[in-house]
């Protein structure tokens, strides 16, 4: 009796380990490209590509990324062939301006929602390359590479939008283009320049609209991942050395699972420390980390979980 109840005992621990800990096929960016790295650790996929903020995969498998901060494009996953694009730098009365485009989103109807950077502007694009809305973004301190960072249609369609270098965030009515909520992100501690975990800022990366109406939000050079209500008031937060054996530097993507857990993008963070971090946001414990920082070097920014495409909020 005393055997089988210390079996069980052992099989139920390896359950609850396997369950916890459970990893994930990752598609992501590095200083090899973007790969995807498969739950094994194996690379079964991979292409040369330059640096990237933005990334998502479409219903056929496709690829949808951005190239050379200005271009969106589509690539063939298995030719590795580019299928579509859509240059922002050369369309659409942008002819010779300065501008960067690091935020996109494919949307439901087939047409692709892009931020334009430096023009300060969101439009919407259909296959053909023809803009067919345009809602014009309000920015304090305009700037080609810091007007936004990511950008989200909400269900609504309103759009949820990172200004980086305005340290905010700000909700687009869908057909007035008006700001009907605005979020300064709080400053913990004096500014320090740099990247990397000793940065410090109040620069805002990434943004979602969560079930409960309230936004979670990541911090970028504020090392932080917040919740915050319509009326403003945090109600969950995690700031850099929160984890137990994990400082957070530069918090990029954001990702929500349909198992309620957080996956969180920590960039510039230095080797030793995770790329990606998952968290059971009740009990803020880590259940699964993703460091591969030889591979992938200090530039991760966005990253996307294969597994749970197009069943989680990002």
């Amino acid at each position: 009796m005393k055997k089988i109840t210390f079996n069980v005992s052992i099989l139920c621990l390896m359950v609850m380990t396997c369950t916890v800990f459970a990893k994930h096929r990752v598609l992501l960016h590095g200083k090899a490209g973007l790969q995807i790295v498969e739950k094994d650790g194996s690379t079964s996929w991979q292409m040369p590509f330059g640096g990237i903020h933005d990334i998502h995969v479409l219903k056929n498998g496709n690829v949808m990324v951005q190239k050379n901060m200005g271009e969106v494009v589509e690539i063939d996953r298995d030719s590795k062939e580019i299928v579509w694009s859509y240059n922002s730098r050369t369309e659409n009365g942008n002819e010779g301006k300065r501008l960067e485009v690091h935020a996109f989103q494919p949307l439901k109807n087939g047409n692709v929602m892009i931020a334009e950077s430096g023009v300060g502007r969101i439009i919407e694009v259909n296959r053909k390359g023809q803009v067919v809305k345009e809602t014009k973004l309000v920015v304090d301190h305009p700037h080609p590479h810091r007007d936004t960072r990511l950008a989200r249609q909400l269900d609504n369609g309103n759009y949820l939008v990172c200004h980086e270098g305005d340290g905010k965030i700000r909700e687009y009515h869908a057909k007035s283009g008006k700001v009907i909520w605005e979020y300064e992100v709080p400053l913990f501690r004096d500014r320090a320049p740099g990247h990397g975990p000793e940065a410090y800022g109040n620069q805002a990366f990434s943004a979602l609209r969560l079930k409960n109406g309230n936004t979670l939000i990541g911090c970028g050079n504020g090392h932080a991942v917040l919740e915050v209500t319509p009326e403003k008031k945090v109600v969950w937060k995690i700031e850099q050395k929160d984890l137990k054996g994990i400082v957070l530097a530069w918090v990029t993507t954001l990702e929500v699972l349909p198992n309620g857990n957080y996956v969180i993008g920590n960039c510039h963070a230095g080797p030793g420390q995770p790329l990606l971090v998952e968290i059971e946001p009740k009990s803020k414990k880590v259940v699964w980390t993703f460091d591969r920082f030889d591979d992938f070097g200090n530039n991760v920014s966005n990253s996307l979980l294969l597994d749970t495409a197009g069943k989680s909020n990002r």
